[in-house]
């Protein structure tokens, strides 16, 4: 768990502006990966925010980040299920801090292969993946924030990989090299 400033009178309690502002560039990554669309990213992440910042000193200090997360994916499936319409890519994903670039080229295409891939999955499936392999999160604590068994998230994991593998953007493609932030 990282370390946050705490507020004066509680050393339990991290400071709810020091948290949003550490955790800002990894929940618009992950709500932009959810959402496919940059200013939906932004909306989602500010509106979850928002929502936390009403309930902050009722979170266990040790649940901060699991409740944040389940809150951005609660939030993205109600925005889905009010909206209903069809949204328009980005044609490529944020960079990740820790991963060196060797060929910029390829790996915009790749990125971009796997935003146009994510956009034809259902709701589910493109959560389970985004919090699965971009997330890191185990299949376990999906279950848990997703409220469903561990059958069912294997599931989604499954027919979404081979939903995407299956993706025309992915045709072009080496099978033997791994796409960005999967493990295999």
């Amino acid at each position: 768990m990282p370390q946050y400033e705490t507020f004066a009178g509680s050393p339990e309690t991290p400071d709810f502006a020091t948290y949003a502002g550490a955790a800002w560039s990894r929940l618009l990554r992950t709500a932009l990966l959810l959402t496919g669309d940059f200013h939906e990213a932004e909306d989602l992440v500010q509106a979850t925010l928002a929502k936390v910042y009403a309930r902050w000193e009722r979170i266990p200090f040790d649940e901060v980040d699991f409740y944040v997360r389940r809150s951005l994916v609660n939030n993205n499936l109600s925005r889905i299920r009010r909206r209903r319409v069809t949204h328009l890519l980005m044609p490529f994903l944020p960079e990740r801090m820790h991963q060196p670039d060797n060929d910029h080229a390829e790996s915009v295409e790749r990125r971009a292969a796997i935003t146009e891939g994510l956009a034809t999955l259902s709701a589910r499936q493109r959560t389970v993946l985004v919090l699965r392999y971009w997330e890191d999160l185990a299949e376990t604590d999906i279950a848990e924030l997703l409220h469903c068994s561990l059958g069912t998230v294997k599931t989604h994991a499954r027919r979404g990989l081979a939903a995407l593998r299956s993706h025309p953007a992915f045709a072009a493609f080496d099978r033997s090299h791994p796409v960005s932030g999967a493990r295999r």
